[in-house]
């Protein structure tokens, strides 16, 4: 039996049941492919419920506000995936009355798509014999035919995609495509695959050479770049807070924040106080400061980590479009600042909880 069928075989009998598999709309097939770039399906899987939920088709995607889009996708980070979606679904419903593009040509000239994601709808909903290539066919191609050509270059990508195209069944396109996928992620694993229960070990040319631990073989490495965020938590007499909108091309853009104040390297209260009390908008008004979180908050992106420290500071006055609690936890944060809220809005229970309780045996 050759390559392509026993691979079918095997996807046939072990797949998982997942939901965007039991459907050939192209919209819910769209919405996965998106959701689970650079994301897990355990964790990617309640964020696509949540959105079919909220919006169950294109049109009605494509009428919601961008903000409320950017909560739902709170958490799954990369957020220009979401701005992407929600412009390409208006295009969609606005300017091709609903209906999506129905071949891999028309798919790739909407925005946020690439050639992985074209493919992956154009074959799955159209059943469109092209190759779809991501990082788990790179695992699976490069180990069974022992390619160690190096996968960040243009060059490399095409090779696979060639010899994907090879492979491909011609009769069964999508199914195939899902097989190949689903082998790369639960069994032709990174690390720690099953070589000796696999159903090429036989034929594997990197299992013959003892390479699989070192293909697919990629030079480039990411530089990090390391970032220092200092986030004032201000509060007035009513208890209120205030924060800004990012609207700054690059990370979190359109996203929510405290007032920042960004520095060169981790800095503590000596320099930060200064900072805060010779600020031009609550500086006068500060009646007390303290350090949150005296160890910063470690948030890494695929190209930077950031350092943050969040800083409470309490103000005599009545704050210019403050924002109270219960607004506060509307808006479309960072996780790491949604999390410092949700923690906050926590103690403070708690600490009332405590209080109620002592005053209650008084």
């Amino acid at each position: 039996m050759n390559f392509t069928n026993l691979l079918i075989e095997w996807y046939l009998q072990k797949k998982r049941d997942l939901p965007w598999r039991n459907t050939t709309n192209p919209y819910p097939i769209w919405l996965s492919e998106i959701i689970l770039q650079q994301t897990r399906v355990a964790q990617g899987m309640p964020y696509f419920y949540a959105f079919l939920e909220s919006f169950p088709t294109v049109k009605e995607l494509a009428i919601a506000d961008e903000q409320q889009v950017l909560k739902l996708w709170q958490g799954l980070g990369y957020y220009s995936r979401a701005r992407n979606l929600h412009q390409t679904a208006q295009y969609i419903a606005n300017e091709l009355d609903g209906v999506f593009p129905n071949s891999y040509a028309g798919l790739i000239q909407l925005k946020g798509i690439g050639e992985y994601t074209a493919a992956a709808i154009a074959s799955f909903a159209y059943n469109e014999p092209v190759p779809v290539v991501d990082g788990n066919v790179f695992r699976v191609v490069s180990r069974y035919f022992g390619i160690e050509s190096d996968i960040s270059t243009g060059k490399t990508k095409k090779e696979f995609t060639a010899l994907a195209a090879e492979l491909l069944s011609k009769e069964q396109p999508a199914l195939f495509n899902q097989a190949i996928m689903e082998f790369g992620a639960m069994h032709c694993t990174p690390k720690n695959p099953d070589c000796e229960n696999c159903i090429f070990n036989s034929s594997c040319v990197a299992l013959q050479k003892g390479l699989v631990g070192q293909l697919p073989f990629k030079s480039k490495k990411i530089k990090i770049r390391k970032r220092y965020f200092n986030y004032i938590v201000l509060q007035d007499k009513k208890g209120n807070t205030k924060i800004q909108q990012r609207t700054d091309k690059g990370i979190w853009h359109n996203l929510y924040e405290f007032p920042l104040f960004e520095t060169t390297q981790e800095e503590g209260f000596e320099t930060i106080a200064p900072l805060i009390k010779n600020d031009t908008d609550f500086g006068d008004s500060v009646v007390s400061i303290q350090e949150a979180n005296p160890i910063s908050l470690i948030h890494k992106l695929s190209h930077q980590h950031l350092y943050i420290k969040f800083w409470k500071v309490t103000v005599n006055n009545t704050l210019t479009d403050g924002v109270n609690p219960e607004q506060l936890r509307t808006f479309p944060f960072p996780i790491v600042i949604h999390n410092f809220i949700e923690e906050d809005a926590t103690k403070k229970s708690y600490k009332k909880c405590i209080f109620d309780q002592n005053t209650i045996k008084l």
